[in-house]
Formats: C-alpha cells, structure tokens, sequence
C-alpha cells in the first residue's frame, strides 16, 4: 500500500491518530519537505513517531516517485505531507501514477491552510479561488494571479493568497551543468507578498482594487505563536509578522458583519 498521510499545520502532535498508526505499521517513510513546512524539524518528527524519516525533495518526488511507487507493490509505503495531503498537485499526480503501477492507495487527511484559514475570522464560503504569488527576480515578474483575485474582489469574495516557498531550489547558473548548486532556502513574508501586489496595483490602477484596501496578514497558522493581523495592503509592506509560514488574504470589499466585528480585533 501507498499512503499519503497529512500532518496537519503545527507540530508533531497535530497528525491523527490514523495516521500516527498507519506510520508504525510502514515498512518506509517519507517526508515530504518542499511544499510546506512544520514548525518542528525531522528530528523531533522522528522522536514522536518512534521512525527513521527519508525526507523527500522536489527532485525525488517528482524524478523519482515511480521507483518509491514500485517499491509500494510489495511493501507499505508512507509519504507524510504537511497540511493535507492533497493541498498540491504533484500528490494528486503520484496518486495517478500510482494507479498505472497498480498499486493500492490510501489518503489520510488532515487540517490545512486551505481551511484553517478561517481562523481570521472570514467565513469559508465567501472564498474564492485560492492563488500563489510567487517570487520575482529581475528578469521574471509574474502577475498573472492578480487577475484572479481581481475576479473574486468582483465578485464580493475573498481570496487565499499561498506565499513562495523556495526549498531545494537549482541555481539559475547551474540549470545548464552537471552539478547542481541549490539557492538557501527562503519563505516569502507577508510583507514582500504585499510590496509586489502594490507594485501591480500601481501598474494597473483601474482594476477596482487600492492599496488602501485591507488585507489579512497570518504566520504560522496552527502553531502556539501563530498571528493575525489586519492592515491596508499598503501598511503591510512594513508589517513583520515573525517566522515561516506566512499567508495574505485579500478580503471582498464588503464583509458580513461578523467578519467585520472579528477581523476588528486584529487592527
């Protein structure tokens, strides 16, 4: 059996127990480590699990998941993900793959940002899609995930705005040899997410939305120290709200006014 086990989004005691059952009983177990990450490092995961953790890159879990896959034929196989195990792509992708190997396959799910978001105060269904801003360089300024959360504020929707993750990442410059060199790590900040949306923002000024307008600013969602706090898009250029993980929610200009009497407190 393959199984993909979510963690939930704080520490090593927020997995289910399912899942903490189903990791004992795995012949291997994998960690993946680049879509997200806990506030607690492989160790002490390793020392509440009573385990020995592979931790899986991008490299092997998008290279080199047939291999794990086959493997999954003969033995119980466990592939642990922060949040949700279906919170990315690439899950789905191996579930599929799975499917052609004709291996068995079992999710055990979990709490992710994609719900746990609403600890801010903004009701789950007033959200609309959700979008990643990813990190610009020089030479790449993506701004394609404006368009969608101009298309839910048009629709008086919020939306969940999934900042940058860099983990494992190749050098540009040794994109084009033999040995890879890998970039530090980095985890975008609310603070750079919302400078670059400003910097649309101002490109694009007749869109409908202002860099007075509020936004949600989170850190560390699930965790004993996580924060909230609610500025205008302009204000949160300056705002540090401490260490990874950071998210940014746009809200629809017109709140319920339960939203607007709970996000009140986190001015």
């Amino acid at each position: 059996m393959f199984y993909l086990i979510g963690l939930g989004l704080g520490d090593a005691k927020d997995i289910t127990v399912r899942g903490l059952e189903t990791i004992k009983t795995c012949d291997k177990v994998y960690l993946e480590g680049y879509t997200s990450i806990l506030t607690v490092g492989k160790e002490v995961l390793e020392d509440f699990y009573g385990r020995p953790l592979i931790v899986a890159d991008r490299e092997l879990c998008e290279s080199s998941i047939d291999e794990i896959l086959k493997e999954a034929k003969d033995k119980n196989i466990a592939l642990l993900v922060v949040g949700d195990p279906l919170g990315a792509t690439t899950h789905t992708d191996m579930l599929l793959r799975a499917k052609e190997f004709g291996v068995e396959t079992q999710i055990i799910h979990n709490a992710s940002i994609m719900n746990a978001v609403s600890c801010c105060g903004l009701q789950l269904y007033n959200f609309g899609e959700t979008v990643s801003i990813p990190y610009w360089t020089d030479a790449w300024k993506p701004d394609s995930f404006f368009e969608k959360i101009i298309g839910n504020f048009s629709r008086n929707l919020h939306t969940l705005c999934l900042l940058d993750i860099k983990v494992k990442e190749p050098t540009e410059e040794s994109l084009t040899k033999k040995v890879r060199q890998y970039m530090d790590p980095k985890f975008m900040s609310v603070k750079e997410a919302a400078y670059q949306l400003v910097q649309i923002i101002e490109n694009k000024p007749d869109e409908g939305l202002n860099k007075d307008h509020l936004a949600i600013g989170l850190s560390r969602v699930g965790a004993p120290d996580q924060r909230i706090v609610v500025k205008s898009l302009n204000d949160m250029q300056t705002c540090e709200l401490g260490p990874p993980l950071h998210s940014l929610v746009i809200p629809a200009p017109n709140l319920h006014p339960l939203e607007a009497d709970y996000i009140a407190q986190f001015r």
